[in-house]
């Protein structure tokens, strides 16, 4: 596939408890707003909140796998949390080609995160290196 600006993919996944508390072992992050419900409801959210990286983290999965594709390698990625994903929401990430560069297969992604309700949750780009094919 020859990479074009306007390309995008999509994908959607239900962050439930179970993956929150893998995300939380994998990453030893054991912030109890994500993992201790009589905890966040104390907070303003009120009730647990998914992990922003692991949420995030589903970008990386269609950077390597979609679009991009096979043998993508992150040069960087930048990411603005701007509301709270509940644990046992669905949500949906999305990936966008913004800019191609002409002399090395290099391209900016814009890079979104949806909440189950459909308002934005992560905003941000990636710059990638991948494989001309």
């Amino acid at each position: 596939m020859t990479l074009k600006v306007g390309q995008s993919s999509m994908i959607e996944k239900c962050l439930d408890q179970q993956s929150v508390v893998q995300f939380a072992s994998l990453a030893e992050d054991y912030n109890p707003v994500h993992l201790d419900a009589n905890f966040a409801a104390s907070t303003p959210f009120e009730r647990p909140i998914v992990h922003g990286m692991l949420a995030s983290s589903l970008l990386s999965g269609l950077l390597a796998s979609e679009l991009p594709g096979s043998g993508t390698i992150y040069l960087g990625q930048t990411l603005k949390f701007v509301c709270p994903i509940f644990v046992g929401e669905t949500i949906t990430a999305k990936v966008e080609v913004k800019h191609i560069r002409e002399d090395k297969p290099i391209a900016t992604l814009t890079t979104q995160v949806f909440n189950q309700d459909g308002k934005l949750a992560v905003d941000g780009e990636a710059t990638v290196r991948y494989i001309v094919g």
